[in-house]
């Protein structure tokens, strides 16, 4: 019995009838690469390989910015060659070296500002000023940012204490700052003249204005020395209190003004103050220690009124430098004084009553300027004038 070699697996296939050669059969052919799908994949990995390069690229750009912003430029060193010049006025072109600017340094921009702020500094030295006509102590001194002690000390050869001593061209010495501005004597020391002025000896050597040696100071008679924060008592140069029942002044002393006193009863103050011009405000110096009374605005001949009732116990001129003068007893323990004037109206031993005209205001004695020169005595004392007379 013949077997199908056909039906078997892996058997041959029955040649076809007629001996001719058998058919091949044909397969199914798998897609080629080359068809839509294949393309678009092999375009998208070309994409994203250029994407990645471009990546790259700009990571490395960005890394050696960075380097070149974080190290610092080194200086270039150019050689400059001499520029001959002639006498002849010829022209000679100059290359400027180039200026090198590294666009990698990260910096904020800054505006040009056409107005410069300069610190106020302290003043060292000291300065000289020329009284003018209607100057005081005190608007000096504050023309200054100094206390009015400071100027007045300062000069002391010419004032002597006395603010009213005060003249139209007189040259003062202006102190860098408060204190004592001192001339250095024979036998002076630093701790003597310290405890003089109730200063500090270390603060006069360290004083930048005194140019002292901090190591070894060494002063020289006739040096003049800043004494920072330095004090001294006045000389005050004053009219006393002249009560109305005693004897009075003598007018060699204290001028042709003064009266001989013995003026038994008479008129009694209120108490109360008015003001003594029609002026309330002030024209020069204020009260202080070394101005015991306060100087009201007021043109020459202006009007001056008793400030309180009472008795005229100084009337006429002032060898103290207060010019013309009045002062009244009030017969309270006060006692008023009007100075500087240009005209006396009032005599001695002559009763008063508040309000009255005595005089006109002006700008004898030491004075700078027409005004009023007011002052209240209390028990003998100085009382600053604002505690009696009404606000302005």
């Amino acid at each position: 019995m013949s077997t199908d070699k056909s039906s078997q697996p892996g058997g041959t296939v029955p040649a076809p009838p007629g001996g001719g050669a058998s058919p091949v059969e044909k397969l199914p052919k798998k897609e080629s690469l080359t068809s839509p799908l294949g393309e678009r994949l092999v375009l998208l990995g070309a994409w994203l390989v250029a994407l990645s390069v471009v990546l790259f690229a700009v990571y490395l750009g960005w890394r050696v910015r960075r380097a070149a912003a974080a190290t610092p430029i080194p200086p270039t060193s150019q050689e400059v060659q001499p520029v001959a010049t002639s006498t002849a006025g010829a022209k000679v072109d100059v290359v400027l070296p180039s200026v090198i600017q590294d666009s990698a340094v990260q910096s904020i921009s800054r505006l040009a500002e056409l107005h410069t702020i300069i610190p106020d500094r302290p003043r060292q030295e000291t300065l000289t000023y020329t009284v003018e006509l209607g100057d005081a102590i005190f608007s000096i001194a504050k023309s200054f940012k100094l206390e009015p002690e400071t100027v007045l000390w300062a000069n002391y050869d010419q004032l002597k204490d006395s603010p009213d001593a005060l003249s139209p061209g007189m040259q003062l010495r202006i102190p860098p700052v408060d204190g004592v501005f001192y001339e250095w004597t024979e036998g002076d020391t630093l701790e003597s003249v310290a405890a003089e002025f109730k200063a500090d000896a270390q603060s006069i050597i360290n004083f930048a204005g005194n140019h002292l040696d901090l190591a070894s100071p060494d002063i020289k008679p006739g040096q003049w020395v800043m004494i920072p924060d330095g004090k001294r008592e006045f000389q005050q140069w004053v009219i006393p209190v002249i009560p109305r029942g005693q004897a009075g002044v003598a007018k060699s002393v204290y001028g042709a003004g003064a009266c001989a006193g013995g003026y038994m009863g008479g008129v009694y103050g209120t108490g109360f103050f008015v003001w003594p011009t029609a002026s309330h405000t002030l024209s020069g110096n204020d009260y202080w220690s070394g101005h015991l009374g306060i100087d009201i605005a007021a043109g020459i001949g202006d009007g001056v009124y008793a400030a309180d009732s009472g008795v005229v116990v100084f009337s006429g001129w002032s060898s103290q430098g207060y010019g013309y003068m009045i002062m009244i007893d009030h017969g309270t323990g006060y006692q008023t004084l009007y100075a500087h004037l240009s005209a006396v109206s009032v005599y001695c031993g002559q009763d008063v009553y508040q309000g009255a005209y005595i005089g006109a205001t002006g700008s004898t004695g030491n004075s700078t300027g027409s005004h009023l020169h007011f002052e209240v005595r209390y028990l003998g004392g100085f009382v600053s004038p604002w505690y009696v007379l009404p606000a302005p």
